[in-house]
């Protein structure tokens, strides 16, 4: 990412961002400045409103009004990335800070900087040269917060770079070593990745990725701190290309579908941003892997799969693969890991998408604090879900003549139907789970605020705020 520093010298050869609210600016600039942003500022100050100041024959040359709205941490976060937008990619730019500035809005305004200024070339390497420095007098009360910045915004690139990655180059090995190398730097993290003979009890994840010449594998990514408390589980779908299967999509409904791993991608970048902050959490990140494909070896409608509870799966359509896969890991979760809660994240269902737009994740879970801690984390973080209810009597859907249960009813109710099914492989840990149904929100189809047309990487910003509150 390019950098952003905390300073107290001003600088008038760069460009300076000036904050405005809907009462005026709020940075204390020279005579002749104040009365121009004074004079410009009349009726301007909306949330992620921009104004360009252009003085080609004073200093500084360039200035920027950006827009706070009230001035809380979403409002300074949408300043923040309309203003990188309307900087040239090596251009040098100053935010003066007035001394009220409160710390979280520091955070929100280095947050927007950064996912504002996102770009994808090939998921490596930086995309600007631009600098922008932070002034302030008080400018070391505001570390901790550029900090949690830079951890979030870190987390935010991954999960983007990972997701944009196109399928020709992203299988489940590439995306596994991919992790490998990303947990590379962070003390404390570790990564196995299970393949071949170690998945014999994942039938659904060996199922779904029989049909590629790219076999599936499972990552675990653990972060074990000493002294830790809360053991959280994050499970994240790791679809690396869907093609449907032998159910197969339509074209349209294929063109996108690099972005099927985004839940993986997510927890992922979550759990390296725990580390990174030093949060007193362990948290285990699972991530099943796999390409849907249609091979000679694919799975057909109709199957029974027998997943890693022993418990079994009658599917009827192959599209509907991201759930064996999911309840393959939340059974190895469960089994073998103990958490003491598990979350899990995934594009999993059309009906997300129908039901809640493009910005909006579906939230489901039993428990009435977990989603009241998810919903906060994700208000704050700037990303958006919706409760959604799981009705036992939903459950009749998933009755099966030949298994424990069925995988894809068609009877309407998707996004409910799909999390109902996967808490069937919760057991006594399912008053301690939470789903989050990103289909809808995993991909912006044009530039507003922080998020960038492409790949957004929703969830790893509200996991890590949830991961922050847990330590707090």
């Amino acid at each position: 990412m390019f950098p952003i520093r905390l300073t107290d010298h001003l600088d008038d050869d760069r460009t300076w961002i000036v904050p405005v609210a809907a009462s005026g600016p709020l940075s204390h600039e020279a005579d002749e400045l104040s009365a121009e942003t004074a004079a410009l500022a009349e009726g301007f100050g909306a949330a992620g409103e921009v104004r360009l100041l252009p003085r080609p024959l004073r200093r500084p040359r360039n200035v920027v009004l950006a827009g706070i709205g009230a001035g809380d941490e979403a409002g300074w976060r949408a300043a923040g990335a309309a203003a990188v937008r309307e900087l040239k990619p090596d251009e040098r730019a100053q935010v003066k800070l007035a001394g009220e500035v409160p710390p979280e809005a520091v955070r929100g305004l280095a947050e927007g900087l950064w996912l504002g200024g996102y770009r994808y070339r090939d998921g490596r390497e930086d995309r600007r040269s631009a600098e922008v420095e932070l002034i302030s007098p008080a400018f070391s009360a505001y570390a901790g917060s550029l900090a949690l910045a830079t951890a979030s915004a870190r987390a935010a690139w991954l999960a983007r770079d990972l997701t944009n990655t196109p399928s020709s180059l992203k299988n489940p090995a590439w995306l596994a070593e991919e992790l490998v190398g990303a947990a590379a730097g962070r003390t404390g993290v570790e990564v196995h990745i299970r393949a071949g003979a170690e998945l014999d009890r994942f039938g659904g994840l060996r199922a779904v990725g029989g049909g590629s010449v790219s076999p599936p594998c499972l990552v675990e990514m653990s972060w074990s701190p000493a002294g830790a408390g809360t053991h959280v589980a994050l499970v994240g779908k790791g679809i690396t290309f869907d093609s449907g299967g032998i159910s197969i999509k339509t074209r349209e409904g294929m063109k996108r579908m690099k972005v099927d791993m985004g839940g993986a991608a997510a927890v992922a970048a979550a759990t390296l941003g725990a580390a990174e902050l030093e949060l007193p959490v362990r948290v285990t990140a699972l991530l099943p892997l796999a390409e849907n494909a249609v091979g000679a070896a694919a799975y057909r409608p109709g199957d029974v799969i027998t997943h890693y509870d022993g418990t079994t799966s009658e599917s009827t359509n192959s599209d509907a693969e991201g759930r064996l896969v999911l309840a393959d890991a939340l059974g190895y979760a469960v089994a073998e890991l103990d958490p003491d809660v598990i979350v899990d994240v995934a594009t999993l269902t059309g009906a997300n998408l129908i039901a809640l737009g493009h910005r909006t994740a579906a939230l489901y879970s039993h428990n009435d604090d977990l989603a009241a801690a998810l919903s906060k984390a994700a208000h704050r973080s700037g990303e958006q879900v919706w409760r959604l209810p799981l009705p036992d009597d939903y459950r009749e859907y998933l009755r099966s003549d030949l298994a424990d249960r069925h995988s894809s009813p068609v009877r309407g109710a998707g996004s409910v139907v799909a999390a109902l099914y996967l808490s069937e492989f919760l057991g006594a840990k399912a008053g301690v789970w939470a789903h989050l149904d990103i289909a809808g929100p995993a991909w912006a189809e044009t530039t507003e605020l922080e998020i960038t047309r492409g790949a957004t990487g929703w969830g790893a910003r509200t996991l890590l705020r949830y991961l922050e509150s847990l330590s707090a």
